[in-house]
């Protein structure tokens, strides 16, 4: 899939094949142009999901210079933010993603440690 329209930042992120098995993951990447965090953002993710989701997930980046009025539905207070729409329950990650033990935690790939 290639990524949205709203996005020329990184070029295409590979899509998950519908018909694997497990959960699919629809992650929402909100940026605000191609800065340096976040490019260093959706390669963090990019890299997290080819290493635990690979084939089951897919990933669409919103730039917040192009569409300011989309944060407001997923009520994005700063960037970058992830959002994972799928599975429910609706996640946030705020940040550049470079803690991957903290995103796993959060997309709940990895169980939080009591």
């Amino acid at each position: 899939m290639a990524l949205s329209s709203d996005n020329r930042l990184m070029g295409e992120a590979e899509s998950a094949c519908e018909s694997a098995p497990e959960r699919h993951y629809e992650l929402r990447l909100y940026v605000a142009g191609q800065t340096p965090r976040s490019v260093e953002a959706f390669a963090n993710l990019k890299k997290i999901c080819e290493e635990h989701l690979k084939g089951r997930y897919s990933i669409e980046v919103i730039d917040l210079l192009e569409n300011p009025k989309l944060a407001r539905g997923d009520q994005i207070l700063a960037i970058p933010t992830l959002v994972r729409k799928l599975p429910e329950p609706i996640r946030k990650i705020i940040g550049n993603l470079s803690d991957s033990e903290r995103v796993l935690i959060g997309l709940d790939l990895r169980p939080r440690e009591s």
